[in-house]
């Protein structure tokens, strides 16, 4: 008679380190690609307020002002605190970029998804202008915001914007830019010639000091006896 033997299967063990989640499988574009949540890319000017240093996750999605809360669930009965978290409620979603031609896969809070569909759009929410849209972007939302502006239809909208406002082919921009360099300059050179007047100055007297040191030398050879 054979034996009967047993088949044992072994299940991976489930890791609870903190390692990223996946990156976003975004489609393609024509042109610049969309920028990754994560990687680098020294073409794009730093988020002006930095990266988010308390719930970090929201570095790599469209999360608004949410956060982690915490705080105690307290019994009715006894009055026992128990800890508890509060964490925002995540979505992964495809939005679609009139900008781009294309859907942008993110994660966003449904908050943030009930602006995005009252602005009408991820491109209005986007180009938001205002300081506190900015603070809601975060580096992910900023890096967005960059890729559509290098569209075509995007430049042209906000050409339409600057001949409304007087600012037509861009000239004043090019002036007032020019002026700020001229005067940065000017300031340079001021600061600069300042400095090395100083350093002159502290030579000079450094000198006249050696020379004073000297002579009385001279006079306390002159009057010593021998």
């Amino acid at each position: 008679l054979r034996a009967a033997t047993t088949t044992t299967f072994t299940l991976p063990i489930r890791s609870f380190s903190s390692t990223p989640s996946q990156s976003y499988n975004q489609f393609r574009v024509r042109g610049v690609p969309i920028p990754s949540p994560t990687g680098q890319a020294p073409e794009i000017p730093p988020y002006p307020l930095g990266p988010r240093l308390f719930y970090k996750q929201s570095n790599t999605g469209l999360y608004g002002h949410a956060a982690i809360r915490y705080g105690n669930r307290v019994s009715d009965r006894n009055e026992i605190k128990t800890r508890r978290t509060w964490r925002p409620n995540v979505q992964r979603k495809r939005l679609y970029s009139l900008a781009l031609g294309t859907w942008v896969q993110t994660r966003l809070t449904t908050r943030v998804l009930r602006t995005v569909d009252k602005v009408g759009g991820l491109d209005e929410y986007l180009l938001g202008i205002k300081s506190n849209r900015i603070k809601e972007l975060g580096p992910w939302g900023w890096r967005l915001r960059w890729r559509i502006m290098q569209t075509r239809s995007i430049k042209a909208r906000f050409g339409i914007e600057r001949r409304r406002l007087g600012l037509a082919n861009g000239r004043l921009e090019r002036e007032v830019r020019e002026e700020t360099k001229k005067i940065v300059d000017e300031a340079g050179k001021e600061a600069y010639i300042k400095e090395t007047d100083a350093m002159l100055a502290d030579e000079a007297s450094g000198q006249i000091l050696n020379l004073g040191e000297v002579e009385v030398a001279k006079d306390e050879g002159f009057m010593k006896e021998k």
